[in-house]
C-alpha cells in the first residue's frame, strides 16, 4: 500500500474549472495519474482558506484514479514563512499520524507548499518522524501535458543553514534522551553518546556494549530502542534477556522456543525470546555466557533470520535488531574458544565501551539529582540533601579512594538507603557519615565483607557493633533469604520449613514480621535497595 503526503498547492494545483483545465500540470492530480505509482491514500495538507480548491482538487483526483482515498488535513499557519511555527506544526502532525511502515510506503511530496514547508517536510523525513521517501514532481518539459514526471530525489542539506541548526538540535535532543535527561560532564562519555546517536538512528546492524557490571549498559540499550521507537525504525518489542541466567537445555527453549513433545515437561508450544523480537530489538546481556551452540543459532539468526525451535522440523522467523552487552573481554574470550569467532567478528562492527563510574566523577553530582528524582518517582517521598550533607557525600564519592565497585548499582543503593533513612525526607550530616561507613564496609575486600554488606545496607554501623556474634550470623541470613524471596509470606515459608512440618508455626509472615522488628527493620525497608538495582 502507497501513501502520498503533501502540500496542496494553492497557485500550482489551481485552475479554472471546465475541461481547460485537464490541459494544464497540477502537481497533486499528476500523482495520480502516473502509470507507473499506484497511489492507494493521499494526505491532502491545507489551510482552511483554500478549501474550496481542496475539494475541487479532490473530485478530479476521485475522476482520475478512483481507488485512491483522498484524506484531507487541515493545518493553519499564522505566517507559512515562519520556520518556527511550521516546524512545530508539522512535527506535532508527524508525532499524532498512526504510521506503520510495515504495512505501507510513504512518499513524502516536497513540490508543493512554500520553500520552508517543502525544507520542514525535508527535515522530518530525514529524521524519520516521516518515515518515507521524499517525492518530488514536475510538468514534462517541451510537451505540453498535464501528467509529467516523478522522482525521487536527495536534497543537499548544506544549502539551508537553519536545517543544519535544526538538525543540530535533533540530535542534541536526542543524546539527551540516551543519557535519561541527566547532564553528564564527562568528556569520553559525551562523545560515546554522540557516537551511538548516530549509529542507533541509521543502522540495524548488530550493537555490542561492553564495560564493568552496573555501567548502564541495560538502561543504555533500553533506551536506544525507544530511541529507534520514536524514530519509527522498529515496530516490534524490546526483549531483554540475561545470558547469565540461561544454561543447559533451557537456553536452547528460552532463546529459539520449542514444540509440544520436544522433551519431558513440554506441554504446549513456546514462541521463544528470538520470536518475540521479531521487528523489534533483542537485548543479550552477558552474551559471553552463551554456550558455543546456543551462539551458532543466534548468528544464524542474525544473518537469515531464521532459526529452529527445539524439536521443531520446520523454521521460524524474526527479523530483529541485536544488541549485546558483556563485562568479559570477548576477544580473549574468542582466544580461549570460549566464544566464536565469526559470532565475535559479527558483533564487532559497532561496539562501545561504556566507562565505570570511577572514571567519570564528574558525572556522580547531576547522577546523584537523577537517583534522588528515580527515588521520589518511585516511593512517592521526595528526599533532599542539606547544604553540608551534599557538600560530605560529593568530597567522599569523587575522590579516588572511592572505589564504586558497583558503579551505578552502587550510587543508586547508596541513595536510596540515605533517602529511605533520613528523617522527615532531608538527608543530613548524620545520614551522610553513616552511609560513607556502609560504602567503606562494601568496598573492604574483607571475606566477611559480602556478609556485611548484607547488614550495612540497611543498619547504621553502631547498630551492627551492638549485635552479637550469635544475632549477627542469624541475621545475615534471614536478610537474604527475604531479598530472595517475593513476598513477606514466602520468606517466611522457606525460614520456618522445618516448623511447618511440625505444625509449630501457624502464621510464618507474622512469625518473621516479629523478628525483623527486633532490629527496627522492615520488609520494605531490607528490599529497598534491591528495588532501586533492578530500577
Amino acid at each position: 500500500m502507497t501513501t502520498v503526503i503533501g502540500f496542496l498547492g494553492s497557485t500550482l494545483d489551481a485552475a479554472k474549472f471546465g475541461p481547460s483545465r485537464w490541459n494544464k500540470w497540477r502537481p497533486t492530480v499528476s500523482i495520480c495519474m502516473q502509470e507507473d505509482l499506484k497511489v492507494d491514500r493521499f494526505i491532502m495538507l491545507h489551510g482552511s482558506y483554500h478549501q474550496r480548491l481542496a475539494d475541487r482538487v479532490t473530485e478530479d483526483i476521485t475522476d482520475i484514479s478512483p481507488e485512491t482515498e483522498v484524506v484531507p488535513h487541515v493545518i493553519d499557519f499564522d505566517d507559512a514563512w515562519d520556520f518556527e511555527e511550521v516546524y512545530g506544526k508539522l512535527l506535532d502532525f508527524a508525532r499524532e499520524f498512526e504510521f506503520e511502515p510495515e504495512e505501507e510506503d510513504y512518499l513524502v511530496h516536497i513540490t508543493t507548499g512554500t520553500h520552508v514547508a517543502q525544507i520542514c517536510l525535508f527535515l522530518l523525513t530525514e529524521a524519520r518522524y516521516l518515515p518515507g521517501k521524499l517525492l518530488q514532481t514536475q510538468p514534462q518539459r517541451g510537451i505540453p501535458q498535464p501528467i509529467g514526471t516523478w522522482a525521487a530525489i536527495d536534497l543537499d542539506l548544506s544549502r539551508y543553514d537553519s536545517i543544519a541548526t535544526r538538525f543540530a538540535a535533533a540530535t542534541t535532543e536526542s543524546t539527551s534522551f540516551l543519557k535519561s535527561g541527566i547532564a553528564t560532564r564527562n568528556t569520553r562519555f559525551n562523545t560515546l553518546i554522540d557516537e551511538i546517536e548516530r549509529v542507533a538512528v541509521r543502522s540495524r546492524a548488530p550493537l555490542l556494549l561492553m564495560g564493568p557490571t552496573g555501567a548502564g549498559k541495560s538502561q543504555l540499550a533500553r533506551r536506544v530502542f525507544e530511541l529507534k521507537k520514536m524514530r519509527h525504525q522498529v515496530s516490534g518489542n524490546y526483549v531483554e534477556v540475561n545470558c547469565a541466567t540461561l544454561k543447559g537445555d533451557s537456553a536452547m527453549s528460552a532463546l529459539f522456543g520449542h514444540k509440544k513433545g520436544a522433551f519431558t515437561g513440554a506441554s504446549q508450544d513456546r514462541a521463544g525470546l528470538l520470536r518475540s523480537a521479531d521487528k523489534g530489538v533483542l537485548f543479550l546481556d552477558e552474551i559471553g555466557e552463551l554456550g558455543l551452540d546456543e551462539q551458532a543459532m543466534i548468528l544464524r539468526a542474525i544473518e537469515e533470520g531464521r532459526f529452529f525451535p527445539v524439536g521443531a522440523d520446520k523454521e521460524s522467523e524474526s527479523r530483529f535488531q541485536l544488541m549485546a552487552g558483556t563485562n568479559r573481554n570477548l576477544m580473549a574470550a574468542v582466544a580461549e574458544g570460549a566464544f566464536r569467532e565469526d559470532l565475535f567478528a559479527r558483533l564487532n562492527l559497532w561496539t562501545f565501551t561504556l566507562p565505570g563510574l570511577a572514571e567519570r566523577t564528574e558525572d556522580i553530582e547531576p547522577n546523584l539529582d537523577y537517583e534522588l528524582e528515580r527515588f521520589a518517582e518511585r516511593e512517592g517521598s521526595r528526599a533532599t540533601f542539606n547544604r553540608e550533607a551534599r557538600k560530605r557525600y560529593l568530597a567522599f564519592a569523587t575522590a579516588p579512594s572511592a572505589k564504586w565497585s558497583g558503579n551505578f548499582r552502587d550510587l543508586a543503593a547508596s541513595v536510596t538507603r540515605m533517602a529511605t533513612l533520613s528523617r522527615s525526607g532531608r538527608i543530613g550530616v548524620a545520614d551522610v557519615e553513616a552511609e560513607i561507613e556502609r560504602l567503606r564496609v562494601l568496598w573492604s575486600g574483607d571475606s566477611s565483607s559480602g556478609d556485611d554488606a548484607h547488614l550495612s545496607a540497611v543498619l547504621s554501623m553502631e547498630a551492627i557493633k551492638a549485635l552479637d556474634p550469635f544475632d549477627r550470623a542469624q541475621l545475615i541470613e534471614v536478610i537474604r533469604t527475604c531479598r530472595q524471596s517475593r513476598s513477606l509470606s514466602e520468606a517466611g515459608r522457606t525460614l520456618f520449613a522445618q516448623s511447618r512440618k511440625a505444625k509449630k508455626s501457624s502464621n510464618d509472615a507474622d512469625r518473621l514480621r516479629k523478628y525483623l522488628q527486633r532490629f527496627a527493620l522492615t520488609w520494605d525497608a531490607i528490599n529497598a535497595t534491591q528495588r532501586a538495582n533492578k530500577n
